[in-house]
């Protein structure tokens, strides 16, 4: 597989995320009250701003913003490096193109959280520099699942969850990992195949 190609799907995805971003940034009021309903009550397009990970959970502490930052960060380098082994190694172009969708998720999110709160301005108030400090955007709003999480869950346990609110960014990376779950018998029947030949 052409390392080329991947990297150019890549950077559609990231396109595809920062445009929508920035238009709902520079169209789109904050909030419920300017939201655009696309089918019924429950999809619409509400600009909301995360200044932590998923479900809104945030790091708790003075530096956890720039953690959080320096860990997507980390991550991001990680995922890249595994990328090109695989693409090395001529892995399934399917796997290959599941973490290309990760890659493309990670690189968005990590952009807001890096330059955002400059770019954007939309850096906590009590943020020590604007930098690595950005908050996420997001817009697709799903109001399917509602309610509590269970006290017993660590973090979030006992806070309510009133829809689901995610991006682009969010959604390339839940795609790839759901797909490389479902069909990773597919994906590393290869490799399993020759480290059996050369057993024998």
């Amino acid at each position: 597989m052409k390392k080329y190609k991947v990297y150019l799907f890549i950077l559609l995805i990231i396109g595809l995320d920062q445009g929508s971003k920035l238009w709902v940034h520079f169209y789109v009021g904050h909030g419920f009250l300017q939201e655009i309903v696309i089918f019924k009550n429950w999809l619409k397009i509400q600009y909301q701003l995360n200044p932590g990970m998923a479900f809104g959970v945030e790091w708790g502490i003075t530096y956890g913003k720039l953690a959080l930052t320096l860990f997507r960060l980390l991550a991001t380098v990680g995922i890249i490096y595994y990328l090109n082994r695989l693409i090395k190694r001529r892995a399934h172009s399917g796997l290959i193109y599941c973490m290309a969708l990760i890659l493309a998720g990670a690189l968005g999110n990590l952009f807001d959280s890096t330059f955002y709160g400059v770019l954007l301005d939309n850096a906590p108030k009590d943020a020590l520099t604007p930098w690595f400090h950005g908050q996420v955007i997001d817009m697709i709003y799903i109001d399917l699942i509602g309610g509590y999480f269970p006290s017993w869950l660590p973090i979030i346990g006992g806070k309510y969850a009133p829809a689901t609110v995610f991006n682009i960014a969010d959604a390339a990376i839940f795609i790839g990992v759901i797909i490389i779950i479902v069909r990773q018998k597919h994906f590393f029947a290869k490799k399993r195949r020759k480290r059996y030949s050369t057993m024998i």
